[in-house]
């Protein structure tokens, strides 16, 4: 072959490679491929909660996906900002509550609640799209810690305005709880003395400055870290039960409100005066409860087996013993709110955990070292 033909050919070959080493013509192998933006349809029915599917020691807590609440005439649908944690969510999925409280499983966890009205049944009256509200939907069957939750009219009250979600999410089932212990239940007037065992709890830290404001002597117990805080909240005296027990200190109180499971209840007998009041806020469940609820008649039976022993206890001191189950009540917490915007009662809250962290806000909450409340903070 001519040498300058052979030349000419594998010239040619070197840049036949060369293109396609490089990609010319936009067909080499290394050249990059567009990217292709994918988008994932959301379902605009569907929502993120955290639910737990069965009852039990095996119960399985975490995220699903699940319908949105579909709204009944007298109901708003909330868009959830903030979600407020209280022990009650760790204990349903035991099923201790049961034959009490009806959820459809898998069921959505949480009880408070603080966000914006999106939309609002056929019936509703007080209530308007763009509305913030805070509620506690606890034995109402349906939960809070979800993008999206349905309302009952009833239960809402527009949030404080100095209060932001999160701030709001964390009172009402507690600042409910304490307002119909101590006004509905105890009566509580002023000058009288109450006792609120676990000062700096998500309970004890708003009803000391609930009974505060309606003119009593408060008294309660806290670790020695917690002193300071219990003080400020306004306690009048405080007992470190690290250092003291309680009982052989306080004495001539009117009112004790039973939030410690154990043997606190019975220990309160000591240091109430003859015609004094226990309400417990955490069993045991009492006969009248059962009747309350129009429980059936084996129920009453077992509640009224349950709570004999503290009942015979209280009736020697001559003290009443009642158990209190809190329930949702939207004028009363339209009132708590004004306190609120007054600043007589300020929330406290030890941590706020994102959305994607709430089951590690219910593990959190079960190590009984709050001071205040536990929120999750949902946008």
């Amino acid at each position: 072959m001519d040498a300058s033909i052979q030349t000419a050919h594998m010239a040619i070959r070197r840049q036949a490679r060369s293109c396609q080493r490089k990609g010319e013509g936009g067909r080499g192998p290394h050249r990059a491929r567009p990217r292709i933006q994918t988008t994932t349809a959301v379902d605009p029915n569907q929502m993120k909660a955290l639910t737990f599917k069965r009852y039990g020691k095996s119960h399985d807590i975490g995220f699903s996906e699940r319908a949105r609440p579909t709204l009944q005439p007298d109901e708003l649908l909330v868009e959830v900002h903030a979600a407020g944690v209280n022990p009650i969510d760790n204990m349903i999925p035991t099923g201790i509550f049961k034959p009490v409280v009806k959820f459809e499983l898998p069921a959505t966890l949480g009880s408070d609640v603080a966000g914006i009205v999106i939309d609002v049944g056929s019936r509703v009256t007080r209530f308007k799209r763009g509305d913030a509200i805070f509620a506690s939907v606890f034995d109402l069957g349906r939960g809070t810690i979800a993008e999206y939750v349905a309302v009952p009219e009833s239960a809402a009250a527009l949030k404080p305005a100095n209060l932001d979600f999160v701030q709001a999410a964390s009172l009402p089932m507690v600042a409910l709880t304490s307002w119909q212990a101590l006004t509905e239940r105890a009566d509580l007037q002023p000058g009288q003395k109450v006792f609120i065992p676990a000062g700096s709890g998500g309970i004890g830290t708003i009803a000391i400055q609930l009974a505060k404001h309606l003119g009593a002597t408060v008294g309660t117990t806290t670790s020695t870290g917690n002193v300071a805080l219990v003080n400020s909240l306004g306690a009048d005296e405080v007992v470190d039960y690290k250092q003291q027990d309680f009982e052989t200190v306080l004495r001539g109180y009117d009112i004790a409100l039973g939030t410690m499971r154990g043997d606190t209840i019975e220990k309160s007998l000591a240091i109430l005066k003859p015609g004094g009041r226990i309400v417990s806020l955490v069993g045991p469940l009492d006969a009248a409860f059962a009747r309350a609820r129009r429980l059936n008649v084996v129920l009453q039976f077992v509640f009224a087996m349950m709570s004999r022993k503290i009942i015979r206890l209280a009736n020697k001191h001559n003290v009443a013993y009642s158990f209190l189950f809190v329930r949702p009540n939207g004028t009363q917490l339209a009132k708590i709110g004004e306190l609120l915007e007054a600043e007589r009662i300020r929330p406290v809250i030890d941590k706020v955990f994102a959305f994607d962290q709430a089951k590690q806000a219910l593990e959190y909450l079960a190590q009984g070292r709050a001071k205040g409340k536990v929120v999750v903070k949902i946008k």
